[in-house]
Parts: structure tokens; sequence; C-alpha cells
């Protein structure tokens, strides 16, 4: 993910279906983006998380904040388990 400001404070930026998608990056933008039956969840990874890994547990729970990611991301990945690889280039196939 990339690392960008917006309006309401710093953000991730990804893609979903080739749209970039803005994501909380921070405690206080992620803890508010989910919804109340998680964010007592959020608060517990987030306090025991070792602080050399607190970057990537806010990463996790900023996808989190976006159902439709994790949904998608899922349905990747079991394509990917069953061996279809249609629709996904090879490193070494890129053109650079």
């Amino acid at each position: 993910m990339e690392r960008h400001e917006a309006d309401n404070g710093p953000v991730f930026m990804t893609y979903l279906d080739g749209e970039s998608v803005a994501l909380p990056r921070t405690v206080n933008g992620v803890r508010a983006a989910l919804p109340p039956e998680r964010r007592g969840e959020f608060d517990r990874a987030v306090g025991e998380a070792p602080a050399e890994e607190l970057f990537a547990v806010v990463g996790h729970w900023a996808i989190e904040t976006r159902p439709d990611l994790r949904a998608h991301d899922e349905t990747l990945f079991r394509q990917l388990e069953s061996g279809d690889f249609s629709g996904f280039t090879a490193e070494e196939d890129l053109d650079r």
C-alpha cells in the first residue's frame, strides 16, 4: 500500500478493480472507520502489538475497514489456490 495525505489525515492508498481506494493510516482513523462492534478487538490488537509490528497491525486493520477489499482478496486467493492463474501476470513476464 502507498502512503498519502487526504483531507481527513494520512491514508494508505490501494486499489480495487483498478480504482484507487483510500484507507485510514492512523490508529484513531482506523478505529473511527471500523464498525463499533469491531473496535474493542482492534484496540486489543493495537495494545498487544510489539512496537516493531505496529505498522503492520494498523495496515491489517485499515483493510478491515473495507469488507469489500477483504472479500475481493479472499476471492483472488481462492482462485490462485485452486490453480487458476488466469488474469495474473508472472513477474518474469513483465516488460521492465
